[in-house]
């Protein structure tokens, strides 16, 4: 009998023929993934590169942009990966004549099943992913996100890490995080509101208010930080107790609280300095036997701050 004759090694199946096609599968496998490298690392970088130029990502230094895309070309390169050398594999299967029917429909129960248990996992790092290329916030910026605002300490795919004002950590899955806030994104407003007694000169303490801006943003250790002098910006409300003026001012986002809280000690020391009063609420005490009477030190009356206005 014939070496031709015997089932399997004919000149179409024999091993020989097996053989050339397991080579010519794995040549094959290996230039998809050199091109599966390729365009991944393409389109990540144009599409980091973009967002560096043209989106939100411009602040970043070269360095933190060129990590970023390192970063997400070795989440999908590894994932594009996979996908390749499992179809190489069970192609191989099937060149050897095993039956990989079973093993196809066990793969996909096991996709389907792994793909709704991981839902959510698969929804953070998608949602890392989208953060990351567009910037959304960086190591060291103070967000808000998922009703928490911190400074975050670390972001990676799947989660961040934010720390609070007292120090508690917070580590938020990036698939919860739905509007995220910003606070030290380039710039930042110094929002002020100050109400003075009815009866004062409106205009006199415009002047004031704008004069004790200007000085702070000319001092060696403001004017970096302050990119807009404070100053008052209109007359908010008419209140119960006074008038209420918008102070408004520009700095850098990073300087926001400490910008504030010196303006508010600047604007305490102008207003005494001038004799403008920042009014308190009038507080009315029993006396005994049921009358009432004044506090010893009510302040002044209407009276009195309108003789002064005049």
């Amino acid at each position: 009998m014939n070496v031709q004759d015997v089932p399997g090694y004919s000149l179409v199946t024999g091993p020989h023929a097996v053989l050339g096609d397991l080579l010519v599968l794995i040549v094959l496998t290996i230039v998809a993934l050199w091109l599966s490298r390729r365009l991944v690392r393409g389109t990540v970088r144009a599409l980091v590169n973009r967002e560096a130029t043209e989106g939100t990502a411009q602040e970043l230094s070269a360095i933190e942009v060129r990590k970023r895309s390192e970063t997400l070309q070795g989440l999908a390169d590894g994932l594009v990966r996979a996908l390749i050398l499992i179809v190489a594999f069970v192609t191989a299967l099937d060149k050897f004549g095993l039956n990989i029917g079973p093993a196809v429909a066990g793969l996909g129960v096991v996709g389907v099943a792994l793909g709704f248990g991981a839902q959510s996992l698969v929804r953070d790092y998608l949602a890392g992913t989208f953060a990351l290329i567009e910037n959304h916030y960086s190591k060291g910026d103070v967000v808000t996100i998922a009703d928490v605002t911190g400074t975050v300490e670390d972001f990676t795919l799947r989660r961040t890490t934010l720390r609070d004002i007292d120090g508690t950590v917070h580590i938020v899955p990036n698939g919860l995080v739905g509007v995220t806030s910003n606070l030290t994104r380039v710039w930042a407003r110094v929002n002020l509101d100050v109400t003075v007694v009815y009866g004062t000169d409106i205009d006199r303490v415009t002047d004031v208010v704008n004069e004790l801006g200007r000085v702070m943003a000319d001092e060696p250790a403001w004017k970096r930080r302050v990119l807009e002098a404070p100053h008052v910006e209109r007359v908010e409300a008419l209140g119960e107790y006074g008038v209420t003026l918008k102070i408004l001012g520009t700095v850098r986002a990073a300087d926001r609280w400490s910008a504030a809280g010196e303006l508010r000690k600047r604007v305490l020391a102008a207003f005494k300095a001038n004799s403008i009063e920042i009014p308190r609420a009038q507080r009315v005490f029993s006396a005994p036997g049921g009358a009432l009477a004044e506090p010893p030190d009510s302040g002044p009356t209407d009276e009195d701050l309108a003789a002064g206005a005049d």
